[in-house]
């Protein structure tokens, strides 16, 4: 499995899919033999987020904004506890730290969690519902970033030094060993002026209660909860690169990725939550008191292999993390640390505020396109649980039913099609008649004007064959959305496939799906279209849409090539009827008139 990353991860594939699926609707009107040689004139014409801050506070930084001044920001306000430590007796503080480094495991049936007394924090985070790419159990802490950058739940402070200090000491653990949820576990040290408590509570979901504190020489020391250096299923740059910033506030969602992230950045302001994941993953923290909260941004570069099968050609990535905590007082917080699977998202509760959503439900990415991937998933997601539990057959039965529906689509597509070949010798006529003219003559209104007439006349709609080729095509960038960022489509196995949101290890279905184009093309009217359009358009979109499609989803060419069989059938029996055998007949009489001319 490891041979097979998922595709849609690498930067840029967004881009050329948007830039095929623009490219494939301009060769449809381009080529649509009505606009581009009877009536081109027709031819449509060429067409932050706002955080509260708390009087007395900062303004809220951008998380685009220069690193240097949240780190200006930041060293005032390290040396003005320093300062106020400093003019503060210094009560005598008993030290409380353990003789040697010990262990706790916490488990319930989603996750396992192991803990180490060292900074008491998190070294390992097993979800034990999902493997990674080699088949083991899926870690969520970043094996190689996090011994450099830092391990969940270590505390983020502006102090470099205070930080290393609170991560290295060697804390008292309430429980050492094995520990079933639900449960509670207390970290506690003393020692060199400071004091720090940390308490962990566990459920039976995939929420764990953060509570900590800290003070130096009996002053409050901002210190906040950290999620610092990725998620474990970050092992290829395609992985990192989908690694993103995610936060609400009130009831705006953003999902940042790392160009748009300053490293150790301040942000003051009202979190719903606020956390970092990527595609299928996430850790989002989710304040008590939303209102005054400080989220910091973490950035920082790893050298990763450019191909696994040669460790030592490597990139430069960047990998992301994020501290969430109070300003002033102790830190009160769930955080949420799991799949980003909306049943999941959606059954934790977030504090009611006004215009945001009261679950973690927005933590799915669906974007632009989500009034439409969303409902297909739900939809996609439907079938799989009441009719067949695959998620590629659940694929096939989905498109069937979208390609039925369309049917009536087609039959008016079959209908506008035959009234136009009538109307194209009276069309062709018409503009014989102005064809003296130059395009920049006021004459030619008058050809536009009396073609227009036509049509109304014979009830035909220039642009009424686009739409039933139009509909799969927009369809496609939602599934694409859906397949990369829903983790229900993750490791799916379909037949030979074992990814269906990776791409076909065989290449077998984008192959089979520019077949089933090149039979779509030959099949479908092509009225008044001359051989030379006939031939660029048989096989110029076929050979395209290859291009673009071999590199795609599996899940995604599966949809696309189902939906072409089916319109080759339908095309088939239209064919068949009466309708059909009348423009058959009507376009074999104007090739030979067209051989006739030609052999002249």
């Amino acid at each position: 499995m490891a041979d097979f990353q998922n595709p849609q991860q690498d930067p840029g594939t967004e881009r050329r899919l948007l830039v095929a699926i623009a490219l494939t609707f301009l060769v449809i009107l381009a080529f649509e033999p009505i606009l581009k040689k009877y009536f081109p004139q027709l031819a449509p014409p060429p067409a932050k987020t706002e955080s509260v801050t708390k009087p007395g506070t900062q303004p809220q930084a951008s998380p685009t904004s220069p690193a240097g001044a949240s780190a200006a920001n930041a060293n005032s306000a390290a040396s003005g506890q320093r300062a106020k430590a400093k003019n503060t007796p210094e009560p005598a503080v008993p030290e409380e730290q353990a003789a040697s480094e010990s262990e706790t495991v916490v488990e319930n049936d989603l996750y396992r969690i192991t803990f180490t007394n060292r900074g008491a924090q998190v070294k390992s985070w097993v979800l034990k519902k999902y493997k990674d790419d080699q088949g083991k159990p899926l870690d969520l802490v970043n094996s190689a970033t996090a011994p450099k950058y830092g391990y969940p739940l270590s505390l983020w402070t502006y102090d470099a030094t205070l930080r290393s200090t609170l991560s290295s000491q060697l804390y008292v653990a309430s429980t050492t060993g094995a520990m079933t949820a639900p449960g509670k576990l207390t970290f506690e040290y003393a020692g060199q002026g400071l004091t720090v408590k940390k308490t962990f509570t566990f459920g039976t979901d995939y929420v764990v209660h953060v509570e900590s504190e800290v003070t130096s020489n009996g002053a409050h020391v901002d210190a906040f909860p950290a999620w610092p250096a990725g998620i474990g299923d970050q092992t290829t740059i395609a992985f990192y690169n989908a690694g993103q910033i995610e936060y609400q506030s009130n009831s705006n969602t953003e999902h940042l990725a790392a160009k748009k992230v300053s490293g150790n950045n301040t942000l003051h302001g009202f979190w719903n939550w606020a956390g970092v994941g990527d595609a299928y993953f996430g850790a989002a923290f989710i304040p008590d008191d939303p209102q005054n909260v400080s989220l910091i941004t973490l950035r920082n570069p790893i050298d990763v292999a450019k191909d696994p099968a040669k460790p030592t050609e490597t990139q430069s990535v960047d990998v992301l993390g994020a501290a969430v905590g109070n300003v002033g007082g102790p830190t009160r917080e769930r955080l949420f640390v799991g799949p980003k699977s909306l049943d999941v998202v959606e059954s934790v509760r977030v504090p009611t505020i006004t215009g945001a959503d009261k679950d973690l439900g927005a933590l799915i990415n669906f974007g632009f396109w989500g009034s439409i991937a969303k409902p297909l998933f739900i939809w996609l997601r439907w079938t799989y649980n009441h009719w067949i539990p695959n998620w590629g057959w659940a694929i096939v039965i989905q498109t069937l039913i979208i390609s039925i529906a369309m049917l009536p689509l087609r039959v008016k597509q079959l209908k506008s099609a035959f009234k136009m070949q009538k109307a194209a010798p009276q069309i062709k006529a018409i503009q014989e008649k102005y064809k003296k003219y130059s395009m920049r003559d006021p004459r030619k209104a008058e050809m536009n004007k009396e073609i227009a007439e036509l049509y109304k006349k014979e009830d035909v709609n220039p642009v009424g064959g686009c739409l039933p080729m139009l509909i799969p095509i927009i369809l496609i960038w939602p599934y694409y959305r859906m397949l990369e960022i829903v983790i229900d489509l993750r490791q799916a196995p379909w037949l030979w496939i074992h990814d269906l949101s990776a791409r076909d290890p065989y290449f077998i279905l984008p192959i089979v799906m520019v077949l089933s184009m090149f039979f779509t093309q030959r099949t479908m009217p092509q009225t008044g279209m001359d051989p030379a359009q006939q031939k660029m358009m048989n096989w110029m979109m076929p050979l395209m849409m290859g291009f673009i499609f071999f590199n795609l989803a599996a899940g995604v060419n599966l949809y696309y090539l189902i939906s072409n069989l089916v319109s080759v059938a339908q095309q088939a029996v239209m064919n068949r009827t009466k309708l059909g055998q009348e423009m058959r007949e009507i376009a074999l009489k104007r090739a030979r008139k067209k051989d006739l001319k030609s052999n002249k």
